[in-house]
């Protein structure tokens, strides 16, 4: 896959971590599509750690990606499901799941308090959905535009 590596917070993207996301995970686009986008999310979360709204792109594209991450005070783990908090490698069925789980969280009233404290993260856990799994709308972060020229066909 021509999506260049990267190390972010000692986690190391490489053409391999993009060539293993299942294909049924990212219908709504390509691979190199949600590469790239996963691929910013993760800069953008790099220069801004606190930010609930770049690690809730962050959070479900691991998670969709079914990679392997490590807290900083952990070990070695499957990304979890940024809603559910389920283990567990993403398959097609809890990925649809996880999305309808994150659609009803967004309309719940009142707002649960733990959100409250989580400004953008739900948001973004949602419109992440939205478009690499139904492939609704734009990205949900602005994604540079590639490094490479593209190639007219």
């Amino acid at each position: 896959m021509s999506v260049l590596g990267a190390t972010i917070g000692g986690m190391e993207l490489t053409g391999s971590d993009f060539d293993k996301i299942p294909p049924g995970n990212v219908r709504g686009v390509s691979k190199v599509e949600f590469a790239r986008l996963w691929l910013a999310a993760e800069q953008l979360y790099e220069r801004e750690p606190l930010s609930w709204a770049h690690f809730g792109v962050v959070q479900t594209c691991r998670w969709l990606a079914t990679a392997t991450v490590r807290p900083a005070n952990g070990k070695w783990h499957m990304a979890d499901a940024p809603v559910t908090q389920r283990f567990g490698s993403a398959i097609e069925e809890t990925i649809l799941e996880e999305s309808l789980a994150a659609a009803k969280l967004l309309q719940r009233r009142p707002v649960p308090y733990w959100l409250t404290k989580r400004p953008g993260w739900l948001e973004q856990v949602y419109w992440t959905f939205e478009w690499a799994w139904w492939g609704n709308e734009k990205p949900p972060i602005k994604v540079p535009a590639p490094p490479w020229p593209s190639i007219a066909s």
